[in-house]
């Protein structure tokens, strides 16, 4: 299995499109079922090998710390009552090889600022980014594990990418790609949000990146744009110039958890995959239909 070693996950912004649920509790933390949607992030790193989880927090993210830490007196409460398989899940959100570490961004200056503030941890290897509230149902390989065998194969940094409507392309990195002879899709360009009509193609950037090392290079470069924010986007397109970029079109189905619709698509179908809940949920939604 083609493996990555650190994962960053960027979880200080504000998720204002949830509030008031957000007002107090990060929105990586809203559930889907059982699971916050930072766990299914994380449980995806873990797969495709990584033994780092970097989290990139702000003000108010302590509840992220604090999942990932033991919880000794709950884990005490469930013993004492004999609660042994809520106790196993307790005890086994991560395997004890995987190591988490949080680092502090201190003001939000965009996603490529958040990206930068793991440059310490990461050192020069290459890393998986993961936005949490792009949630990817797969029945196979994860998507970090899929761009993890892309990187193993060509050695380049990988973006993964979707279809999207053509006139949603403003609000998305759009990518220009040129088919290779092994069939891979070579970056050529890629522009942040742009309208329909500027739009290089309808080829979307979504919440999965796996990034060789050059990109801090480019990042500590990268002039701040609208809003003082510095974009991710300018950042692999100047890297562009140096490396070979790969555009990888996943295998699964992704909910964008950032929205409340996306976010209730997921909860509904998550829910009518669940092993306990699915046919009795499933039951439920034939009865509303009635």
């Amino acid at each position: 299995m083609a493996k990555i070693g650190k994962a960053v996950f960027p979880v200080a912004g504000l998720g204002t499109r949830f509030l008031p649920a957000t007002k107090a509790s990060p929105k990586e933390m809203l559930p889907v079922v059982d699971k916050p949607l930072i766990q299914y992030a994380a449980e995806e790193a873990e797969d495709a090998g990584a033994t780092h989880l970097v989290f990139i927090t702000g003000r108010h993210k302590r509840s992220i710390e604090d999942h990932f830490d033991k919880a000794y007196e709950l884990e005490s409460e469930l013993a004492a009552a004999g609660k042994t398989e809520l106790l196993e899940i307790v005890q086994n959100i991560l395997p004890e090889r995987v190591n988490c570490i949080y680092l502090r961004q201190a003001e939000a200056l965009g996603l490529g600022h958040a990206v930068l503030c793991a440059k310490p941890v990461i050192g020069r290897e290459p890393f998986a980014i993961i936005l949490a509230d792009d949630l990817i149902y797969t029945d196979g390989k994860g998507v970090c594990e899929q761009m993890a065998e892309v990187h193993e194969r060509t050695g380049a940094s990988v973006l993964s990418v979707q279809e999207v409507p053509p006139d949603e392309t403003n609000k998305y990195g759009i990518v220009e790609t040129e088919r290779q002879a092994d069939g891979s899709l070579r970056v050529i360009s890629i522009v942040e949000k742009p309208a329909p009509n500027d739009a290089p193609s309808n080829l979307a950037v979504v919440g999965r990146y796996l990034l060789n090392p050059g990109i801090f290079d480019k990042l500590e470069q990268t002039r701040p744009g609208a809003g003082g924010e510095i974009q991710l986007t300018d950042a692999i397109a100047a890297l562009l110039q140096d490396e070979l970029v790969i555009a990888h079109p996943f295998e699964g189905k992704r909910y964008d958890c950032g929205s409340k619709l996306g976010y209730l698509e997921a909860t509904v179908e998550y829910a009518l995959n669940h092993p306990e809940l699915g046919e009795a949920f499933r039951t439920y939604l034939r009865a509303l239909q009635a």
